[in-house]
């Protein structure tokens, strides 16, 4: 089977603004037949305070129309979080792929259970953008609650749908060194909507491709044996330093 390592990097910011209004009255003359009744009425008006009045600021408690609230704040997006994760299937292919952005970074890996790349990039104005080993690349549009998108791998190409994904669904994976060789191994669990998980993911020893165990869906850190060796997987979280 052919193996894919690592290429990335990623960034994506956010603005804010608010105003707001005032109110005033005004006297009526003395004159007027009507006028004892309206100045004894404007003078108790003016005593307790208009009602729409804020008493503490003095201004008009509803901003006019068109002026956002001063507390108004903008609903966070798929283009302003630092932090997201999708997963989903790839299209004509039946692996998985799985992508994840955090604070200026963005990693993905496709697996179908005997080829696997991984991806470093970057992602920022909806869009993100991954390249793999070998010429492997990936990009993908982001927004509607999903990343939809095109893979490349091994000159081969598919589409892909993936949606917004929480824990336990996402990216993992583990590495460690025995006997003087390198184990690194990757997996993709993803939620089905009729319960449980599907799982994907592949192990290797330098080159050669190993058994790779499921992950525990109650606990996908738990340790696994892979080759007689003990891993420990990690979620995305606590390894995306590591892919520089």
């Amino acid at each position: 089977m052919s193996r894919l390592g690592p290429v990335i990097t990623l960034a994506a910011g956010a603005v804010l603004a608010a105003g707001l209004g005032v109110a005033s009255t005004t006297a009526t003359p003395a004159a007027d037949p009507t006028a004892a009744t309206e100045t004894a009425t404007e003078t108790a008006t003016e005593t307790a305070g208009d009602p729409t009045e804020n008493p503490t600021t003095g201004g008009d408690a509803t901003p006019p129309a068109g002026e956002p609230s001063a507390s108004a704040k903008p609903t966070p997006t798929e283009t302003t979080v630092t932090k997201i994760d999708y997963a989903g299937r790839v299209t004509g292919n039946g692996g998985l792929i799985a992508i994840s952005i955090r604070g200026g970074k963005a990693i993905g890996y496709f697996c179908d259970g005997r080829t696997e790349a991984w991806f470093k990039g970057t992602a920022g104005a909806g869009k993100v953008g991954l390249e793999g080993f070998g010429g492997a690349a990936a990009g993908a549009t982001l927004g509607g609650g999903k990343a939809k998108g095109w893979l490349k791998v091994g000159g081969k190409k598919w589409n892909f749908d993936a949606p917004t994904v929480k824990k336990p669904s996402g990216l993992y994976r583990a590495t460690a060194q025995v006997r003087g060789a390198k184990i690194r191994a990757g997996w993709i669990m993803l939620a089905r909507p009729q319960g449980g998980f599907t799982q994907v993911g592949t192990a290797f020893v330098d080159e050669r491709q190993l058994n790779v165990p499921e992950l525990n869906s109650e606990q996908p850190t738990a340790p696994v044996t892979v080759d007689q060796a003990t891993l420990y997987p990690k979620d995305v979280d606590g390894f995306i330093q590591e892919m520089r």
